[in-house]
């Protein structure tokens, strides 16, 4: 059985700037297909905009209140938002809050820098 608890899963970079601690992938379990995550966005930061071509992804948003863009729409983000990013779709997240943004992040198939296209610089 794997179970990983977030105090003890060492913080990465991503290639977007994301602060992440990977949870569960094929890196540390027997998981395969999917990647679960939580990722922490510091007060008046944001990630650089970037699109998975293989992987789609879901962000659900644990703490924090942000602005979330996919493509040309964007919205309002804040906790309890569940956001479903398809492959190929540009994105950027944003904390506009006064506290850090903490999400969940799902990937399937796992999260990896190969398969993240960064689409502006910082």
């Amino acid at each position: 059985m794997d179970v990983k608890n977030l105090a003890d899963v060492p913080a990465f970079i991503t290639k977007d700037g994301s602060e992440i601690r990977e949870l569960l992938a094929y890196r540390n379990a027997a998981i395969k297909n999917q990647s679960l995550a939580e990722a922490r966005v510091p007060v008046g930061s944001s990630t650089q905009e970037h699109y998975h071509p293989k992987t789609e992804e879901i962000y659900y948003i644990t703490a924090g209140i942000g602005t979330m863009r996919i493509e040309d729409e964007t919205r309002d983000i804040k906790p309890g938002d569940a956001i479903a990013i398809p492959p190929g779709k540009k994105h950027k997240l944003w904390n506009t809050g006064s506290e850090p943004l903490t999400l969940l992040c799902c990937c399937a198939p796992c999260y990896e820098h190969s398969d993240t296209v960064l689409t502006e610089e910082l």
